[in-house]
């Protein structure tokens, strides 16, 4: 099985010049022809025309689709979402729920929602990039949580993931359950429900 670090040595070659200039055509074109076509009808022969480039370039340099879609979407997850540090727990997490929102709602977050909850995500290498997406979201969002209990806001045994996915839930959830619209309004109301729910946050509760 190929890991997103494997993926990214087989796939390309960080280096200046044409080879770079392949590398990120083919990878918006698997990202554009992924939200329009849908995992099922996503063909490397698509690709290579929207890109521009010869398909055996990118069979030579991905092998196969599921390969070229990890790469992609590898790139595109590495953009770091800004962990706000506002002074204030009831800020931060009002904050953070708001730049879930704005990811979610951009081009971008529309995209890595049609990869990352489709069928692409059956693929091993698509599980993986999603696995190490979110446990990477999870780790850089921790500090704020552990900020909160240093200035005395949590109880210190407050669980940093529990409480950020606690706050994620309702988000997502709309998004992908119910398809109602998400804005700024419904990161707050999240932001807000995940913090009162914060004591019961805790080992063995």
């Amino acid at each position: 099985m190929a890991s997103a670090n494997s993926t990214e040595r087989r796939g390309t070659i960080r280096t200046g010049g044409r080879s770079a200039r392949v590398r990120a055509a083919v990878y918006e074109a698997t990202l554009l022809e992924m939200r329009q076509r849908g995992y099922a009808a996503l063909s490397i022969e698509d690709i290579a025309v929207r890109a521009g480039v010869h398909k055996t370039t990118i069979y030579r340099r991905w092998g196969t689709k599921d390969t070229l879609l990890a790469a992609a979407m590898g790139d595109l997850v590495e953009a770091r979402v800004p962990v706000p540090d506002t002074g204030a727990i009831e800020t931060d997490l009002r904050a953070y729920a708001r730049l879930i929102v704005d990811v979610l709602t951009s081009d971008a977050g529309a995209i890595l929602v049609a990869v990352l909850f489709s069928d692409a995500a059956r693929a091993p290498e698509i599980a993986e990039v999603k696995r190490n997406h979110f446990a990477e979201r999870q780790r850089l969002a921790a500090p704020l949580v552990e900020r909160a209990i240093q200035r005395g806001e949590l109880p210190a045994d407050t669980d940093p993931h529990e409480l950020i996915a606690l706050m994620a839930a309702p988000i997502y959830y709309r998004l992908l359950v119910t398809g109602e619209p998400i804005d700024h309004a419904v990161g707050d109301r999240a932001a807000l429900a995940a913090l009162a729910a914060a004591p019961a946050v805790r080992p063995g509760r």
